[in-house]
């Protein structure tokens, strides 16, 4: 079975490590993540540039069976 989880990621370097950085948390709690969908990417904007960004993205993960 798969269960899919929603976070939100952040880096004030790019989407790219927004979005490891959502994984990165999430492996703290759960194991066999499979897959990670972004579903929106935004950015924060000062004195015309961009200062942080922000992925939400679901992660799907393998729950164990209990044996």
């Amino acid at each position: 079975m798969v269960k899919i989880i929603e976070v939100i990621g952040t880096s004030d370097r790019g989407f790219t490590e927004a979005t490891e950085n959502a994984v990165k948390e999430a492996t703290k709690t759960l194991k066999n993540i499979k897959s990670i969908y972004i579903k929106h990417m935004h950015a924060n904007v000062t004195d015309n540039k961009i200062v942080s960004y922000a992925v939400n993205a679901k992660i799907s993960f393998e729950i164990e069976k209990n044996q």
